[in-house]
């Protein structure tokens, strides 16, 4: 069984922010959208995030957790909590105004293991228009506010948790110890996964796969491919072909800077004065959504033909940051919309 968590997101603002707290634990998480759980699933705990959304509208985001064992961890926050409580035979009602802000946490069980090590009265941040009312039969309150009843809950013999509140917000002042109760202490993750691992273990993985095979990859002179391009060269040498495509758009002289900036990192480039190509696709066009399509398409065209005329080419390669790919996915709230077109 793997020791990696599993961020199921349903559209929140803060889903990248739960990513973040994880990863701060030197733990391996990935997100994925509640509704595309991946096929082979590879996780040994899962966390639910919030949502904009309301567990009693008609179109409500539900995960199926079929997909998980009886045993696996799961942590639910905002949504995520109140998901489990209505699928469990629980009430969550709309509450009569928006409960967003600082809290204390005027009571928790302090023998509850999620709680281990945080503080008496400990501030706490709400942002929902929901409310658990009850609590199915089989659910432990374990901790409350001085307007939240139902603030943190447990389910019996299990390792299921909710939480109404957000911890891996800055105003919740113990959230990353119970992010860390929960991923590290309950769920037993490991904690060896630091950016130095993932170099090493990447690189790996590029020779296994890969072996003396050719692959081409397009630069752009940003951090995304720029990573991907040096971790590939450690790995296959000058068995990457990298192509630099000016398109007319980057600062003064930025073209000629970052391509001998490249060369002297060793890498194997060729540089493409493609200007003018880019110029005539964006005559008379003033929309920039238009003229981001038109910007992608002669991008693709000219990298087509640049690589094409690379002899025995076997891979693609392409870096892209990972906020991109989540913003990309359509999943219902202002993390989910298509940001990056």
């Amino acid at each position: 069984m793997s020791k990696n968590l599993l961020i199921l997101d349903f559209g929140s603002q803060y889903t990248q922010l739960i990513a973040r707290r994880v990863r701060e634990l030197n733990v391996y998480c990935e997100i994925h959208p509640y509704n595309k759980i991946p096929d082979d699933f590879n996780f040994s705990a899962v966390i639910l995030s919030g949502s904009p959304c309301s567990v009693n509208q008609n179109d409500a985001p539900y995960p199926e957790l079929e997909s998980f064992n009886e045993t696996m961890p799961i942590l639910g926050i905002c949504y995520g909590a109140q998901y489990l409580v209505k699928h469990f035979g629980g009430v969550v009602e709309s509450s009569n105004k928006r409960e967003y802000g600082r809290a204390n946490l005027s009571f928790f069980d302090i023998k509850n293991p999620l709680f281990d090590n945080v503080k008496s009265n400990s501030q706490v941040w709400m942002s929902h228009g929901d409310t658990i009312k009850n609590l199915p039969s089989n659910f432990n309150k374990i901790a409350s506010t001085s307007d939240i009843e139902n603030a943190a809950f447990h389910i019996n013999e299990s390792n299921i948790y909710g939480l109404q509140f957000h911890p891996e917000v800055f105003h919740s002042t113990d959230g990353l110890q119970i992010i860390n109760n929960f991923v590290v202490n309950i769920s037993h993750c490991s904690t060896d996964w630091t950016p130095d691992s993932f170099v090493d273990s990447s690189i790996s993985n590029i020779k296994n796969q890969v072996g003396h095979q050719k692959v081409v990859l397009g630069l752009s002179g940003g951090v995304d491919s720029s990573v991907a391009a040096l971790l590939l060269h450690k790995a296959i040498g000058d068995n990457l072909h990298c192509i630099f495509v000016d398109n007319g758009l980057l600062r003064k002289n930025e073209f000629e800077d970052v391509l001998k900036q490249y060369e002297s990192l060793g890498l194997n480039i060729k540089g493409v004065d493609a200007k003018e190509e880019f110029y005539k696709s964006l005559s008379g066009i003033s929309d920039p959504e238009l003229k981001r399509k038109a910007i992608g398409k002669t991008f693709i065209d000219v990298f087509d033909r640049e690589a094409n005329s690379i002899k025995d080419v076997d891979w693609l390669a392409q870096g892209t940051i990972y906020p991109d790919i989540i913003e990309s996915v359509s999943v219902n709230g202002p993390s989910g919309h298509k940001i990056s077109s």
